[in-house]
């Protein structure tokens, strides 16, 4: 190997990325497209409820113009975590929309599925061998926690992508997926220093948000024996020593030590060198193996239908004592709803709605933003305690009150509004596996 060029088009498939700057990238002749299309960023809704992140419609737009590019170009285009959360279904969603492509511009060629559920009683069976581990939940998996997940899936490394490249796909559609082990697995299976492309990936998987100005967007990143090279594919936008330096301490605990399936990276003797006005390079990554080869689980449970209000309080003397009148308000609800499923939340917008707790400024504000949330086993009784809620906030009474009503204002009529069952993340833990394809299935087809 001398250098392999990687090209990812944008920081999340569906988010969108210039055509001038996609046109440019590929004059540099890249020898792959990768681009990571999912994230847990969004929260837990699409891997429990497998609704996909971005629509068919911005999927398959940016589909139109990437498959042609990467088929003229004769050059894999592999994408990792499909559909958002990467579930089976989203996989095969996403497929669909590759096929549709292919059909109406009478493209052909050689595509693969990686598959990334995984089932309820292999994890089990790991948990009863002492083969799970949390990574930060602070609780143990249980099977009775396994037993209620409605998605549950794990990321692969580079391994399946590189499984599916040595079966001659051109197309790579994969399930969740580790971020930089998708863009990266090309460059490894081409001879790349697994540490240096895989840390070249974690910075590409963001498209140009490690360029100045960020953006999604087209980065091409060039790995050979040394380091490796970035450049951002609009000529309006550049590499900096500090935009990529920062980019490599982007969602890292420890900014030296970067954990993946199967490898440990070491970034403590890195060098950032701007080589030019757009260019930077990276140099001294380094890395090893794992004795065993641990993935990450991660899976959504569903915790019941939910319905939330919106109100504004700009009356003084009821912002202090807001407090007292919404705790009267909850306990009246609750009365007014009694089931032992209901769950109501306040956050107080001006009030310490972001920070809770760790806020340190406490000076009152003129004007409070509510979104008040009740969440039951059932649509009904969760719309019926919010709109019990939201009838006793419009006529809460309090000391110092002048106005019986028209304390408070509902920007939303309907001032209740259903959005339907809500899940929440159940497992983020590490499951020891025997191989780095053993979850991972693979299927080809000829398109």
């Amino acid at each position: 190997m001398t250098s392999v060029t990687i090209l990812a088009p944008t920081g999340m498939l569906g988010a969108g990325f210039g055509l001038e700057a996609l046109e440019r990238g590929m004059t540099l002749r890249p020898d792959a497209i990768a681009v990571d299309a999912g994230s847990q960023d969004p929260g837990p809704y699409n891997l429990g409820s497998g609704t996909p992140l971005y629509s068919d419609r911005l999927i398959k737009r940016e589909f139109e113009t990437l498959i042609p590019a990467a088929r003229k170009a004769g050059i894999p285009l592999i994408v990792g975590s499909a559909g958002g959360a990467g579930t089976n279904a989203q996989v095969d969603r996403v497929v669909e929309l590759v096929k549709e492509v292919a059909r109406e511009q009478g493209l052909h060629f050689r595509l693969a599925k990686i598959y990334s559920d995984i089932p309820k009683d292999r994890v089990v069976a790991a948990i009863k061998a002492g083969e799970v581990r949390d990574l930060g939940t602070g609780f143990e998996l249980t099977e009775q926690d396994v037993r209620a997940f409605s998605g549950l899936v794990a990321q692969m490394g580079d391994e399946p992508f590189r499984h599916a490249l040595d079966q001659g796909a051109d197309v790579v559609i994969a399930g969740r997926a580790c971020d930089d082990s998708a863009i990266a697995s090309f460059a490894i299976w081409k001879g790349a220093d697994e540490a240096l492309a895989t840390h070249m990936g974690k910075i590409l998987e963001c498209g140009a948000l490690s360029a100045e100005p960020f953006a999604m967007d087209v980065m091409l990143g060039t790995v050979d024996e040394g380091g490796f090279t970035l450049e951002p594919g609009s000529l309006a936008r550049r590499a900096s020593q500090k935009s990529v330096a920062a980019h490599s301490l982007y969602e890292r605990e420890d900014p030296f030590v970067q954990h993946g399936p199967g490898r440990v990276l070491d970034l403590a003797g890195c060098r950032f060198e701007q080589l030019d006005q757009r260019r930077v390079r990276v140099s001294g990554t380094r890395g090893k193996k794992t004795s065993d080869y641990w993935i990450k689980l991660e899976a959504a449970k569903p915790v019941g239908y939910r319905t939330i209000c919106m109100a504004g309080v700009r009356c003084p003397t009821m912002i202090s004592r807001l407090d007292e009148v919404l705790e009267k308000i909850v306990e009246a609800t609750h009365k007014r709803v009694e089931d032992p499923s209901l769950r109501i939340v306040i956050r107080k917008y001006g009030i310490d709605a972001v920070m809770r707790e760790l806020e340190v400024e406490k000076t009152l504000p003129h004007e409070v933003g509510l979104l008040i949330e009740t969440t039951a086993s059932s649509q009904g009784l969760a719309h019926d305690a919010c709109h019990a809620f939201g009838a006793k906030l419009a006529h809460a009474e309090y000391p110092g009150q002048k106005n019986i009503s028209g304390n408070v204002a509902f920007p939303y009529s309907p001032r209740a509004l259903n959005i339907g069952l809500q899940y929440e993340f159940g497992a983020y833990h590490l499951m020891k596996v025997k191989s780095a394809l053993e979850c991972f299935p693979l299927a080809i087809e000829e398109v």
